[in-house]
Order: C-alpha cells, then structure tokens, then sequence
C-alpha cells in the first residue's frame, strides 16, 4: 500500500495532538462546507475527506481552516504552472518520476507522522532543465493532493528527508542555478499557505559542505518554525535513525522497507488512477472577479517586494 494508515491506538494519540474531537467534529465540517457555500470567488466543493484533512492540519481550528482553504483555491488560480495540465500520464509528468524520487512512505513514524522522501534518481544534471524543475514541484503538489483525499484518519505532520547527494561540487552551478528565488518563494507560498502543512522536521542526507549554502538560500522562503527543525546528516545515518525508525526506511538508508525505486513506482501507480480526478479538478479554482472586495493580484501573493511572513498562517 502506498499510505498505510495509522492503527486504532496510534489515532487516539493523533487526534489529542490535532484537537480532534469526535463528538464536534461532525459540526466543524458542516461549518466549513456551509461556509464554502457562501463565498462567491470559491468554487463548489463538497469533499469531506479533503475538508476533514483540512480540519485536522489546522487543530480544527475554523477560522484558520478557513484561510486555508481560500488560500487552497486561490493558489490554484495563480499558479497555473503547478497546477493546470495535470495528467499523470504525460511525458512530463513521467519525465519527472524517472528523473526524481519524490514518494511518502507507507507506514508513519511512532509518533505518529508521515516521512516523504526527495531524492535524485539520477546524477546526470543536464536532465534537469527549468520545465523539469517546473513539473517537479507541480508533482509535490499532485502528491499533495491525492494525500489530501487519503490521509483518512489523519497523521500528527510531516517529515521530510532531503537526499543531497546531487549536491556536489561538479554539479552545482549548472543545476542549482535553475532554482531562482521567484520560482522557490512561489513554490513555499503554495505549500506552505495553500495546504495544510504540518512540517515537523526535514532531514537532509548525504549532506556535503554545500549544503549549508543550499540551506542558506531556501530559509528566507520557509517559516521560522521549519527553519528550527532542520537537520543536517553529513555522516552516515545512524543520526537519522534517531528519529525515523531504521526499519521504515528504504534500503538505500539502510531500512527494511525496500528499494525507493518500488515505493516511487507503486506512487507513479497511484497517480495513474487519478488521471480522470485530476482533470475534473482542473476547474476548481477560486474566481478573483468574484471575491468581495479586492481581488488578490499576483503579486500580492507571490511579488518580491515586501516581507514574505507577511503571508504567513500561522
């Protein structure tokens, strides 16, 4: 399976953590899609089990989930190129599953949480031009979203390991250079405010001295929060053990839980079957002409100018 879920015992524990109460929960849904109903620049959306993840990443905190799920639609809007022509089944798309390993992994941690992995699956550089970069982050996204729909009793957050083995010094400059601020920040804003986020630790691997540079260059785009829950693992991994069980992990990182070709292969599956869903959701998008008030432009969400935590939800 390519999203084990939580057993019973472990989903008592997850929901005291996200402030699920099962006797209320019922009611913060019709709240949200009740409230769904009267925004006139959203769209028709009456997905429970998207609405409920939402619930669940914001503590079921209704205003917040609100925001959330504006941001969710707005986002859509905006960013055409990480969100429109998403067949799973294109050249690009399957380009950029051959070129990169990008799965969750099945099970979840003690604690309850999810572990992504992003890995290269290949050294050759060249391969990664800009419109790869591009569907790359689009594929997050996509992963994202089929997470949204089959999280369905919830996960206490995220972890996420970074294999930076591409990192190297040879291939710096000519893939590195392809990953300008605009595109990052754009890529953070939709992550971090358009989804219901709950990153609790990232994890870099196979870490060489240029990663600090790396992680230099991203931390302006990212929450202060996640930049406090990075770390680095340039020897080995028996420090990552210490915090993702060994046998979770892919072979690659010494685990149990077979090669992260597999587990990326059962992903390109599952995306497969979602072909038919993706396009349906083409559509579903928030109409600035509609939005009461002033309609939020492109570059109130994604321009340069100004503080980035300005757009942060907290």
């Amino acid at each position: 399976m390519t999203l084990v879920q939580p057993n019973p015992e472990m989903q008592l524990r997850i929901r005291s953590e996200l402030n699920e109460d099962v006797s209320t929960r019922d009611d913060d849904l019709q709240h949200i899609k009740e409230w769904l109903t009267r925004q006139p620049h959203l769209p028709k959306f009456d997905d429970d089990s998207r609405i409920m993840t939402f619930l669940r990443g914001c503590k079921f905190s209704r205003e917040k989930c609100k925001r959330k799920l504006d941001m969710y639609f707005t986002m859509r809007t905006a960013a055409p190129e990480f969100f429109a022509n998403r067949d799973p089944t294109s050249p690009e798309i399957k380009d950029v599953m051959r070129l990169a390993y990008l799965p969750p992994l099945p099970g979840v941690t003690p604690d309850g949480r999810r572990v992504c992995i992003f890995r290269a699956a290949t050294n050759n550089v060249e391969e990664f031009d800009l419109p790869s970069v591009h569907n790359g982050m689009k594929v997050v996204m996509m992963i994202g979203d089929i997470r949204l729909k089959e999280e369905s009793t919830g996960v206490a957050g995220d972890v996420y390991i970074l294999d930076a083995a591409i990192a190297t010094p040879a291939n710096f400059a000519a893939h590195f250079s392809k990953f300008t601020p605009a595109l990052v920040k754009k890529f953070f804003v939709c992550v971090q405010e358009g989804y219901p986020v709950k990153v609790k630790e990232v994890h870099v691997v196979n870490a060489s001295p240029l990663v600090d540079t790396i992680i230099n260059f991203v931390k302006p785009f990212i929450k202060e929060k996640i930049r406090n829950r990075i770390h680095v693992h340039s020897d080995g991994f028996e420090t990552l053990y210490k915090y993702v069980p060994k046998e979770m992990l892919p072979e690659e990182y010494g685990g149990n839980a077979g090669p992260v070709s597999k587990i990326n292969e059962d992903w390109i599956k599952k995306m497969e079957s979602y072909k038919e869903w993706f396009a349906e959701q083409e559509n579903v998008k928030a109409d600035e002409s509609k939005r009461p008030g002033k309609p939020k432009t492109h570059d109130d969400l994604f321009g340069m100018e100004g503080s980035f935590r300005q757009l942060s939800i907290d």
